[in-house]
């Protein structure tokens, strides 16, 4: 069957490279595909300069109208390209299928990949977008129900209360004294992460402590694995340990906050990511969102007109006291002037 959309043939080249990241496996003749390039760098070649981020760049501007119109409707689509031009010399020698699928995943979520609120990186021969925490609390923000929110660590040498039962704020207190190093403060103990709403309630305190942050990554994780089977210990949760407590804690807050899809969605696509599995098949889509945003519009009209028909008949009545006396008014003057004719 052939594949007549862009994201089709994403998928399908993403899906054509092997577990280990080799060179993607040729379609067969029957399919009418012709075998994917192996690297960017391969799917520009005959560039004179192919290992400079020109060439990449020029790959990537065959899609450039795909990844703008993949963004938000409120993003610009000039920083986010500007981060991707400076990822893209790190990337030069992936999968370019996967080097779309991550660009095109991180402008659905809009989410730049400038090592802020996301990163692109190359993972076993792939292209691979991961969301930072703050990548997530940029999106819980977004649903407009959440006011703050706050991640932190609790070290040895720390002070704190964590009493679960007791109402917010007191169930979960904190001291920290600034003016000592980390090393001072001991062994990271947990990571905790709690939300303020919009209407000034506080969530639900998420706790994950080391032995729980160990499970998730061993679970999760085949960049973790994979370095280190291989001895470069180079994953992100060797070179950003507390980051990563941390984002499993935030990333936990979505079982408590009120969220939107597109946070349970950026949890579903993380996770594909650390597997090593297509997340663009979990990233949201543009038309789709489009959709949705015309669907809750007409939710709110409807809900507003239910609640005009709940008051009608007080609003109702008020407007009849207002404008019966003009019509009254203009049927006297009428019937005075007929009077004085």
């Amino acid at each position: 069957m052939a594949l007549t959309t862009l994201k089709d043939r994403v998928l399908a080249a993403t899906q054509q490279a092997p577990a280990t990241g080799g060179r993607p496996a040729p379609a067969s003749a029957e399919e009418g595909h012709v075998q994917a390039p192996a690297t960017v760098l391969e799917a520009v070649a005959g560039d004179p300069v192919q290992e400079s981020a020109d060439a990449v760049l020029t790959w990537l501007r065959r899609y450039e109208g795909h990844v703008t119109d993949a963004l938000p409707a409120h993003m610009e689509a000039g920083p986010f390209l500007a981060a991707v031009r400076n990822v893209l010399p790190s990337l030069r020698f992936c999968n370019p299928a996967s080097v779309l699928q991550a660009t095109l995943t991180a402008a659905r979520f809009g989410l730049v990949p400038d090592g802020r609120e996301a990163v692109i990186t190359k993972e076993f021969g792939r292209a691979v977008f991961i969301p930072t925490y703050r990548g997530f609390i940029a999106l819980m923000h977004r649903t407009g129900r959440v006011g703050s929110v706050r991640v932190g660590m609790v070290y040895e040498g720390d002070e704190y209360s964590y009493e679960p039962s007791a109402p917010a704020p007191l169930d979960f207190t904190l001291k920290q004294d600034p003016a000592r190093s980390k090393s001072d403060r001991g062994a990271p103990l947990f990571a905790y992460a709690f939300a303020w709403s919009t209407d000034g309630h506080r969530s639900q305190v998420v706790t994950v402590n080391r032995e729980e942050m160990e499970k998730v990554r061993d679970e999760y994780s085949r960049a973790y694995a994979e370095a280190e089977a291989s001895g470069k210990r180079d994953s992100f949760w060797h070179t950003h340990p507390i980051e990563m407590w941390w984002k499993t804690a935030v990333r936990q807050l979505e079982r408590v906050v009120p969220v939107s899809a597109e946070v349970r969605a950026l949890v579903v696509a993380d996770r594909a990511g650390e597997a090593g599995q297509v997340q663009l098949l979990h990233a949201p889509d543009p038309e789709a969102a489009t959709l949705k945003t015309e669907a809750d519009a007409a939710g709110e009209a409807a809900e507003a007109s239910q609640d005009q028909a709940s008051a009608g008949p007080v609003r109702k009545a008020s407007l009849v006291k207002r404008s019966q006396p003009r019509r009254s008014s203009r049927k006297a003057r009428r019937g005075r002037a007929g009077r004085r004719s």
